[in-house]
């Protein structure tokens, strides 16, 4: 139980440490992943959320756009998500838990489209 308190302690100082050091500006997160930041500079496009829940999960379907790059927000997930608990498990996939995240840039801007896809993980 010390160990996990530990560690908890651990992730949220280096989640915290993180966040200070983006480049001072608050933090947005999304809509349904209360837990899951929007890079600086990008803004959520409410018309395109879609969650749901089902046995196995979650399911949310999101995207934002903004006046950064693409290589900024791959930045920004790349030093954060790590923090959060997210293992990389491919290039723009995550793993936590039961749970499987994918990141897609699907335009290099500004301005920039990200498109966010949470799942259960396939085991």
């Amino acid at each position: 139980m010390l160990l996990r308190t530990k560690l908890n302690a651990t992730v949220i100082a280096g989640a915290l440490l993180v966040w200070s050091s983006v480049s001072g500006a608050q933090s947005a997160y999304l809509a349904d992943v209360d837990d899951l930041p929007l890079a600086p500079g990008l803004v959520e496009d409410s018309a395109a959320r879609v969650a749901f829940d089902k046995p196995a999960g979650r399911i949310v379907e999101a995207a934002a756009g903004g006046s950064t790059t693409a290589a900024a927000v791959r930045d920004f997930y790349r030093q954060t998500l790590p923090a959060l608990g997210w293992q990389a498990v491919a290039q723009n996939s995550w793993a936590r838990g039961e749970e499987s995240l994918k990141i897609q840039v699907d335009r290099d801007g500004p301005p920039v489209i990200v498109r966010y896809s949470l799942s259960p993980r396939d085991r």
